[in-house]
């Protein structure tokens, strides 16, 4: 099913076990820094092995990953969930989405009311 092998890229084995959507993106991410392998910054084609510790900084969070398994073909979750221990942080709490002024596109300039409100949201201060 899954093919197991002594090291893999790392770009390969974050998208393989479902941490990246793309691989694209976990490659992009190692070019940018945000993936690190026991503590230093790696580019896409370093190769992982079973107990290096991953980490990766994606969609706002720190995730830590500690490999268990090594493979190189994007797997189910619950079977990627078995490649790794994460030792990630909990994800902060989700808290009230902020209120953002939405206007309908098309409607216009908005009218003193709305403009008051507006800058009362953002807490500016009022002429």
């Amino acid at each position: 099913m899954a093919d197991e092998q002594a090291s893999a890229r790392v770009d390969s084995w974050i998208w393989s076990v479902r941490l990246t959507k793309t691989r694209s993106n976990a490659s992009d991410a190692c070019r940018a820094g945000h993936v690190r392998v026991n503590g230093a910054r790696v580019k896409p084609a370093h190769t992982i092995r079973v107990g290096d510790e991953v980490r990766l900084r994606h969609e706002g969070r720190e995730r830590v990953v500690v490999v268990s398994r090594v493979i190189i073909k994007r797997v189910g979750p619950p079977v990627a969930a078995e490649c790794y221990v994460d030792k990630s942080p909990p994800p902060p709490p989700r808290g009230e989405a902020v209120a953002v002024a939405v206007r309908d596109r098309g409607a216009g300039r908005p009218t003193k009311r709305e403009r008051r409100s507006i800058e009362k949201l953002f807490r500016r201060p009022t002429s």
